[in-house]
């Protein structure tokens, strides 16, 4: 979901920047999404009249977040390149090896090259996942500052809230004993979570002290729908067809055999449209059963537009969200609720927690043939009804906008830096 960058203010730059001080962004990684984070974050500081100060490795010299910034030339929006310590990697300490440590290190080497130059008021992590477990073990490593974090892999708490993983009772123990230690670190005046869970198992636990926990939902740029008749000209789809949409990197854990072999055996099923880069089982998979689905697939095996995604999730019935093996939280779950369409989604992990009242659709407990076409049926009876989906206006999904999550920042950092003060 790609879309231009325009991270530098029209407006005129915040005066006396370097004497006020900064907000110190630091992400040693500018890969996937992860500059986009940066990029918000930085937003929701200069929206907010405070300066920030971007740090990164050398690596990502050349990347266009980082070439905008350089070129603005704005006192107010600064970014330092700063990579980890090879001497010190290389000495071989065993605790150096470990991830965790490693990761500490840098964010920690970041902060001390910056604070010798500049007034910080403020640090921001755009993901404390990095070196968050060390943190019991070697406190923060960003000295006397005040400091702000987003976690976004947390997932040791979700037995404990409902949601449906893999029992891991042991690692859970432990990380749960880790997480509370780390929330008391010096400095750490808030921690955000993408996961609403974290927050209410924190509720849960009654904690004395330590950094606030909060939820902040993950931002997907805003889209609006386009006409359905018009999306499916575009794409080429038959105007009066039934359309039930695969959409992403498809993988074996998309649920993707499940679905094909129980499209195969269903009576009027709907037209299976398939979108997104396939790995090559899929693909091996997919020639041998185009021949047997009926109505045939509609298969977009590439990568897909901004353009084509907002025409394909405008022109679907349902959204297929039946996933194997995934606990985490998908973005094609925030396009269908955006979209207004119903999803058959799996009860397993952050989707099936999402989507547990059913309101955005059936859940399966299982991906057998029989659950899948039952799912598929009581969407369709809906249809024959005259009963047409719609989405829960006040559902938490509704919360997964850039504005929101820009605002939940800035709430957040006005309140780090008063605190301090």
């Amino acid at each position: 979901m790609e879309r231009a960058t325009h991270l530098v203010p029209v407006d005129a730059p915040i005066a006396d920047a370097a004497k006020l001080g900064y907000v110190v962004i630091i992400e040693p990684s500018f890969t996937g999404h992860r500059w986009r984070y940066v990029e918000w974050i930085a937003q929701a500081c200069l929206e907010s009249g405070h300066p920030c100060l971007v740090v990164t490795e050398n690596s990502n010299e050349d990347h266009r977040l980082a070439r905008e910034i350089m070129a603005a030339g704005r006192e107010d929006l600064q970014i330092a390149f700063v990579d980890p310590d090879g001497q010190g990697q290389r000495r071989g300490l065993g605790i150096k090896r470990n991830s965790y440590a490693r990761y500490h290190a840098y964010f920690k080497l970041a902060y001390d090259s910056v604070k010798r130059v500049e007034r910080v008021r403020l640090v921001v992590v755009p993901y404390v996942d990095y070196f968050f477990h060390a943190l019991p073990l070697l406190g923060t490593p960003f000295g006397r500052a005040p400091w702000i974090a987003i976690t976004m892999r947390a997932t040791f708490h979700h037995r404990k809230v409902g949601v449906r993983t893999p029992g891991r009772p042991v690692a859970n123990l432990v990380k749960s004993l880790l997480f509370r230690r780390a929330v008391h670190t010096k400095g750490l005046r808030a921690l955000l979570s993408i996961d609403p869970t974290l927050h209410e198992w924190v509720g849960r636990a009654n904690p004395k002290h330590g950094a606030k926990v909060a939820y902040v939902a993950d931002p997907f740029p805003d889209a609006t729908a386009e006409d359905p008749v018009v999306a499916r000209e575009r794409l080429g789809l038959d105007r009066n067809g039934r359309y039930l949409l695969v959409y992403g990197s498809i993988s074996e854990r998309k649920g993707i055999c499940e679905l094909a072999e129980a499209l195969a055996g269903m009576k009027d099923a709907p037209t299976l449209l398939l979108a997104g880069e396939q790995d090559p089982d899929i693909r091996g998979f997919m020639r041998a059963f185009i021949p047997i689905l009926k109505p045939a697939p509609v298969i977009l095996d590439r990568f897909i537009s901004n353009e084509t995604e907002r025409d394909l999730f405008s022109a679907c019935d349902i959204v297929w969200l039946g996933y194997k093996g995934h606990y985490g939280m998908s973005g094609v779950l925030v396009q269908a609720y955006r979209f207004d369409k119903p999803v058959i989604a799996t009860s397993d992990g952050l989707i099936g927690w999402f989507c547990r009242d059913g309101q955005l659709g059936p859940c399966l407990h299982d991906l057998s043939a029989a659950s899948i076409k039952r799912a598929i049926d009581e969407i369709g009876a809906r249809w024959q009804q005259g009963i047409m989906h719609q989405r829960p206006l006040d559902h938490m999904l509704a919360r997964n906008t850039l504005g929101q999550f820009k605002e939940t920042l800035r709430q957040t950092i006005a309140a780090a830096i008063e605190m301090r003060a």
